[in-house]
């Protein structure tokens, strides 16, 4: 075998052996993309989750309303926060705490505070997120191999968007002539599609790449302990602070609603939803919510007694660095906008999943088919060389 058909082969079997990172890729971006709706999908497996408008008039019920309807039908239970998901036909989530040391999540119906059910530890949406985010390997001692092996995944494809634009000569002609050929074979129309897929999804790519390499820094960060955080240390009521009853126990807190009426003084436009209420006699009350900025909560610690607004978390406390950082998860995951914002996100990861399958096939056709070539070329070296031989041994004993 030639020095050149060495090579050759090599390279054949470098491709090859690049084949599982291929789908490994692939399964990264297909179970990413099911994980934007992951919740949507729980939604409709299970009714319990479902916020049921008893009648078409029936109003929201206010935190406090909600709270005296758990205390109501559970007098017994310790409820610990409440939570309003974004989208108003999920039902409310919230953490309460039985008499039996059990530690739960329930749905609560938004309209009339009947607690519809508990939520599982783990369901669909949370194994959909575990086998994108870290491929299901545990975090045992910081963050786990699998999450550093799934976000640095970010290198090359951020590598990938920018030499395919370098390849692609003036790709901006693709928005204005798009091209995608149905009746040229498989071939054509999945380089077509692979081309035109990757220009209208320039902006996904690149933001799903940015935010997965600062996921990667992020684990290095903490693995090292590097922080860059400047949120502030928890408030505790002093205790000669607290007021007492009578009978020498802490008075009542104030209600929900006039703690999130002073923080939304302190926060215009604040969104609430969250309260954590306080976990003892010294604990904060707190609330938080987005506003005009939705990728970042903004929260405030209450004084459960006197409602004044201990310590807050505004946009206007964290660094540059911080805004940069805590916007990475939901521009990562769609997750801050509703429901459009995540079927856009749904559909742009199935779009950039179908890149990375006609991807794969295109490359696997080519090496396959340098493959079938080179083995054919080397069958027939062997029986040249031998022809050769015996054509000279022939002539020899012709001239002799």
């Amino acid at each position: 075998m030639s020095k050149k058909s060495r090579s050759k082969l090599w390279f054949l079997v470098h491709s090859w052996l690049a084949l599982p990172i291929w789908f490994f890729v692939l399964i990264v971006c297909v179970t990413g993309t099911l994980a934007v709706v992951s919740q949507e999908i729980v939604w409709l497996a299970n009714p319990q989750m479902r916020a049921t408008q008893p009648a078409d008039d029936a109003p929201l019920l206010s935190y406090d309303q909600i709270l005296a309807e758990m205390k109501k039908a559970e007098p017994n239970t310790l409820v610990e926060s409440i939570s309003r998901p974004d989208e108003s036909h999920f039902a409310l989530n919230a953490r309460v705490t039985y008499p039996d040391g059990r530690s739960v999540t329930v749905y609560v119906n938004p309209y009339s505070g009947v607690i519809q059910g508990v939520a599982p530890e783990f369901n669909f949406q949370a194994f959909t997120r575990a086998l994108h985010g870290w491929w299901l390997v545990p975090f045992t001692n910081g963050y786990s191999w699998g999450w550093y092996l799934v976000s640095f995944l970010s290198l090359p494809m951020l590598a990938s968007l920018i030499t395919g634009l370098v390849v692609y000569k003036r790709f901006w002609k693709g928005f204005l002539r798009p091209t995608l050929r149905l009746r040229h074979g498989a071939r054509i129309f999945w380089g077509d599609f692979h081309r035109l897929s990757g220009i209208w999804s320039i902006w996904f790519i690149a933001t799903i790449s940015v935010t997965s390499t600062w996921f990667l820094a992020e684990a290095f960060l903490f693995d090292n302990q590097i922080s860059i955080s400047t949120a502030p240390v928890a408030p505790v009521v002093p205790r000669d602070s607290v007021p007492l009853t009578t009978d020498g126990s802490p008075a009542p807190m104030i209600s929900l609603e006039a703690a999130i009426n002073q923080v939304r003084e302190r926060i215009p436009g604040l969104d609430d939803s969250f309260v954590r209420l306080p976990a003892n006699a010294y604990s904060f009350l707190s609330v938080g919510g987005r506003s005009w900025y939705p990728l970042i909560y903004q929260t405030a610690e209450v004084n459960p007694y006197t409602g004044e607004i201990a310590v807050s978390r505004l946009l206007s406390d964290r660094s540059g660095l911080e805004l940069v950082t805590e916007s990475m998860r939901p521009l990562h995951t769609g997750d801050f906008g509703g429901l459009w914002i995540k079927l856009i996100w749904f559909f742009f990861g199935l779009l950039l999943s179908m890149m990375v399958l006609s991807g794969l096939l295109i490359w696997t056709k080519r090496t396959a088919l340098a493959t079938a070539n080179a083995l054919k070329r080397e069958k027939k070296r062997p029986r040249t060389a031998e022809t050769a031989q015996v054509t000279h041994r022939d002539t020899t004993e012709v001239s002799q």
